[in-house]
C-alpha cells in the first residue's frame, strides 16, 4: 500500500516527498480524504506502447520564439 498525505502536508514537506520519488517510492496525495494526485519517479511512470515521455523533452524548443519571457509579457499585454 501506498503511503497517503494530505496536499497540505505533501506541500510542506515536497523536498522530502521527491527524493522519495527518485528513490522509487511512490506517495498518494489525497484532498479531503480522496485520492487527488500522487508523487512518483520518473521510472516508475507507465510507458505506453513502449514510448517514454521523456522522448518528449525538448519537442517545444523555440515554439515561444527566441525569448519565451517577452512572449509572455507580449501575450499578456494583449489582455
Amino acid at each position: 500500500m501506498q503511503p497517503k498525505r494530505g496536499v497540505e502536508e505533501a506541500r510542506k514537506n515536497l523536498p522530502v516527498l521527491l527524493e522519495q520519488a527518485h528513490r522509487g517510492k511512490t506517495v498518494l496525495i489525497t484532498k479531503h480524504g480522496k485520492p487527488f494526485a500522487a508523487i512518483v519517479g520518473v521510472d516508475n511512470i507507465p510507458k505506453k506502447d513502449g514510448v517514454s515521455f521523456l522522448r518528449l523533452r525538448g519537442t517545444g524548443k523555440g515554439q515561444w520564439g527566441r525569448s519565451s519571457r517577452q512572449t509572455i509579457r507580449r501575450l499578456r499585454a494583449e489582455w
